[in-house]
């Protein structure tokens, strides 16, 4: 029997990526080793790594029409992720992001332009064959509606025998007090180190021990910490750690923990064990590191 798809709920924009030396000063005129359009959002994101890794996997999102919309859509179908749940918006425009990458430094800076495209709701996602999927992550973004659609999967999941039943995950990124409703719903919960940090944590294994009381009973937190790898804890209360798994050369650090997340929720998704799940997930987004874009990951 062929296996279950892996359903991504969130945000999907389009990344134009400028690839530099060095960060440009104020009032100087910059050239680029490269430019490239690169389809971008951390559902997005998310689906692109577990494609890669063989995973099948949809998308759900809003999308507008035009000439970004239309790339996004090919790079969606180039790399084989579903589309079964879009929200169309005709009035609306697909959300750009200009990013910076510095190959001196490895880092990337990401300036953002919002649109008027609005976030799925619950009343999109009960239009949802949840019978399809084994696993339903949400990037924590209007996260009152996504309480509403994590509650549909669970009375869902009452009605089904434990084989049968959906894992869910949560991601909450952004240090926005109204996203921390988001810790108390998922099986799973992704919790940034911007989050930790701004909820006083000082490293990734203070954010698990401090969290894991505010996420459900039975649920996981997991952190990850860039250079210093990621912890997580799970039902037994047992904190577990990797270390992280940096290339030689970082060249690429945008999608990294989208990489990171979905590389844990495929291996969580599996059945394999909390520790070695955030031990594949540092390995894979090392390698992401690595490399311009994903292609080089597997």
């Amino acid at each position: 029997m062929a296996e279950k798809r892996i359903l991504c709920v969130g945000l999907v924009c389009l990344d134009i990526i400028s690839v530099v030396d060095r960060y440009p000063e104020e009032d100087t005129d910059t050239r680029c080793h490269s430019q490239r359009w690169q389809r971008g959002g951390n559902a997005s994101n998310t689906c692109t790594v577990l494609s890669l890794l063989g995973a099948p996997c949809a998308f759900m999102g809003s999308l507008a029409p035009g000439h970004a919309a239309n790339f996004v859509r090919d790079d969606f179908k180039l790399y084989k992720v579903d589309l079964a749940h879009v929200a169309e918006h005709p009035a609306c425009a697909l959300p750009i992001s200009v990013v910076i990458s510095n190959t001196t430094a490895g880092t990337r800076t990401i300036l953002h332009a919002a649109s008027n495209l609005p976030d799925v709701t619950d009343a999109d996602f009960e239009k949802v064959n949840l019978s399809q999927y084994k696993w339903i992550h949400w990037e924590g973004r209007n996260a009152s509606e996504q309480v509403k659609m994590i509650r549909r999967v669970e009375e869902h999941n009452q009605t089904r025998l434990e084989s049968q039943r959906i894992g869910t995950s949560v991601e909450v990124e952004k240090p926005r007090p109204e996203l921390y409703q988001l810790f108390g719903y998922g099986d799973v919960v992704f919790v940034s180190k911007d989050v930790a940090k701004d909820l006083g944590f000082c490293s990734a294994s203070e954010a698990v021990k401090g969290l894991y009381r505010r996420v459900k009973p039975g649920a996981t937190v997991i952190c990850a910490w860039a250079e210093h790898g990621a912890d997580a804890m799970g039902p037994d209360g047992t904190l577990v750690h990797s270390d992280a798994c940096p290339p030689d050369d970082v060249v690429d650090t945008l999608g990294a923990g989208d990489t990171f997340n979905a590389s844990v929720i495929l291996a969580l998704s599996r059945g394999r064990p909390l520790h070695e799940a955030i031990a594949y997930g540092c390995q894979v987004a090392g390698r992401k590191c690595g490399v311009h874009g994903y292609d080089g990951i597997v």
